[in-house]
């Protein structure tokens, strides 16, 4: 796209200001739908806003009983998303999550076969507990989180727009469990850690929830409304400051001489699908926050959940009780 000029430039501004003052509008009545049922994990619900916006999909990181599931859900009605769970367990096939193709016989006996749509056909798909399922099932949702499209018996089967997936996963119950393979994690646009609510947060869950009426989610944009900001995020202008920081950032957290000292606590790094993932974030972050362009300090913000899981340490440095979220942060420090 040509880059306009004089007054075409000025024009160019205004609708782009426009746009950004309607779509933070409808995001920010969104965030506040979801926080109405979802109390006491402020940062989870941004860190996910913020992936959808960026058009990118998040892994939920928690214990049980964090309200993982019920984000997902509440986000499916707050945007008006066709919202899909699928259950992930060790017996579960490929085709009970892309559908499959049956035998049907028609008029005059003729034999057809049809396309039988699995829950992946969904705008925003909960896949809970991702890391129980087999890598082969696993693996059915590469193709669908990268192309937007799955191949079935060699036919191509596009999936709706917008579409996302927000999968969970337990930190600590690892019995029975297939980690993700590295080619998925970076799928991820980011990975959201859900702690422990704070003390009033928890005296509120236990009024607004064990009470004779819950709070219910109301509906506070469109799908249409949401892929009109997530064409926005991409336009939102970006500094050369801002875009010098991700690559600093994304650079250093690889093995070589970019990282320092550091690098030689780096097995492997990010990619450059990483400061792809950075980029959008940034923006996805400043219009959530009612602002037309990233500042330095969005980038500091969005490092971790971006790059930690992109990332991994040496057997020395988790043997010296060194941590990918402390080596990112002092990374993230550099440029602070």
């Amino acid at each position: 796209m040509a880059i306009p000029t004089g007054e075409n430039l000025e024009k160019f501004e205004d609708v782009i200001v426009r746009n950004a003052e309607a779509a933070s509008v409808h995001v920010r009545a969104a965030k506040a739908a979801i926080g109405a049922v979802i109390f006491g994990q402020e940062q989870v619900v941004e860190h996910a806003l913020i992936t959808v916006l960026a058009g990118g999909h998040a892994l939920l990181v928690g214990l049980p009983g964090l309200a993982k599931t019920k984000l997902v859900e509440t986000m499916g009605t707050a945007l008006g998303l066709d919202a899909r769970r699928i259950q992930f367990t060790p017996d579960l096939m490929p085709s009970d999550i892309l559908g499959s193709e049956v035998l049907e016989e028609g008029v005059g006996g003729k034999r057809n076969f049809r396309f039988v749509q699995g829950p992946i056909f969904g705008q925003l798909l909960m896949a809970d507990e991702i890391n129980r399922a087999s890598p082969r099932t696993q693996s059915a949702l590469l193709q669908a989180m990268q192309e937007q499209h799955v191949t079935v018996a060699g036919v191509r089967h596009d999936l709706p727009k917008p579409f996302h997936v927000l999968s969970t996963q337990n930190p600590l119950e690892q019995e029975g469990t297939y980690p993700l393979p590295e080619a998925q994690l970076d799928r991820f646009l980011m990975q959201v850690d859900v702690d422990y609510p704070d003390k009033a947060a928890e005296r509120r869950i236990l009024f607004e929830t064990t009470g004779a009426e819950e709070a219910r989610v109301k509906a506070a944009m469109t799908s249409e409304d949401l892929m009109a900001a997530q064409r926005l995020v991409r336009r939102l202008p970006v500094g050369e400051s801002v875009v010098e920081a991700i690559l600093e950032l994304v650079r250093s957290a690889r093995p070589g001489p970019d990282g320092g000292g550091l690098a030689k606590s780096v097995a492997w790094g990010p990619s450059p699908r990483a400061s792809q993932a950075l980029m959008l974030a940034v923006r996805a972050k400043a219009l959530v926050e009612g602002r037309f362009s990233p500042s330095i300090d969005d980038v500091l913000a969005l490092a971790v959940p971006v790059l930690k899981h992109r990332m991994a340490l040496t057997f020395a440095a988790r043997a010296d009780g060194e941590t990918i979220t402390a080596v990112v942060k002092r990374l993230a420090s550099r440029i602070g």
